[in-house]
């Protein structure tokens, strides 16, 4: 574990630091996940994945329950339109113990977070919130012009101050060459293995739903079981209301009972009342 001081001024304990990540990079391959909840956060240290990443408003339970894991808090594009929506936001996460920001906004946001020193992961490839302008959910490097112009912004990110990079389903190849050529970190989320770091949504990893995109495998059916407490969750409340209409409940072992000599003395002041 490294000793850090946090953005709160709190001394903490990381298993890598950013300086690490950049070490690392094009010798040691690492796993990240997402994580929005104390659970899904103790899960993924639990498990002993490397990385984890989230909705920047979960920050203070996330760092709860994963307090020494390397964290990106995600602020969402939508929810902070201006740049002084999205500076309050990332200087507060950081405070909640994030190690870096991402944003999915342009190199000028990036480089409005990079100036402040803090570690900010960009998004390249397909970014799902921008999607009208790739003609709908696809792979991007397609082409050669295709894969060239994101090479391209690639560069743009690294002008720009960019640590990291979430590069979501960029056809395998290019994204194996762009990542031996780039300073970022390369967190590939459906791009093949020739990141620098396996992602994958926790949801999909758990199965949490029957439909997931096609580089999202499930290493577990936690649908099912979900469906299996939605079902016995309605199946014990209706037994509840059949014993309930039918005098089955409550018995004399869910109740309390008062002496047969007290009950005589309550019912014969109440006679007189």
């Amino acid at each position: 574990m490294k000793r850090i001081y946090d953005w709160d001024a709190k001394f903490s304990l990381r298993n890598y630091t950013a300086a690490d990540l950049r070490e690392f990079k094009g010798i040691r391959k690492l796993v990240q996940t997402t994580a929005n909840s104390e659970e899904e956060a103790s899960a993924a240290a639990d498990a002993g994945l490397d990385l984890i990443m989230g909705n920047a408003i979960n920050a203070v339970a996330v760092r709860r329950g994963a307090p020494n894991l390397f964290y990106t808090a995600a602020i969402p594009m939508p929810d902070h339109p201006t740049e002084k929506d999205v500076l309050d936001q990332a200087f507060l996460a950081m405070k909640n113990g994030a190690d870096s920001v991402y944003t999915a906004r342009g190199p000028h946001i990036v480089e409005l977070l990079a100036r402040e020193q803090i570690p900010v992961m960009c998004h390249l490839g397909l970014v799902p919130r921008r999607s009208t302008w790739n003609g709908g959910l696809r792979a991007i490097g397609k082409t050669a012009d295709e894969a060239l112009e994101l090479w391209r912004a690639f560069r743009r990110m690294e002008d720009a101050g960019a640590f990291s990079v979430e590069a979501e389903v960029i056809c395998d190849r290019v994204m194996a060459d762009i990542s031996k050529r780039t300073t970022l970190i390369t967190s590939s989320l459906g791009s093949g293995s020739g990141g620098d770091i396996i992602y994958l949504f926790q949801n999909d990893v758990c199965g949490e739903q029957p439909d997931r995109p096609r580089h999202a495998r499930a290493f577990g059916d936690l649908y099912a079981l979900q469906q299996q407490i939605r079902s016995a969750r309605r199946s014990a409340l209706k037994a509840f209301k059949k014993a309930a209409q039918t005098g089955a409940y409550p018995d004399q072992y869910e109740t309390a009972d008062i002496s047969d000599l007290e009950y005589e003395k309550f019912a014969e002041h109440l006679d007189r009342e």
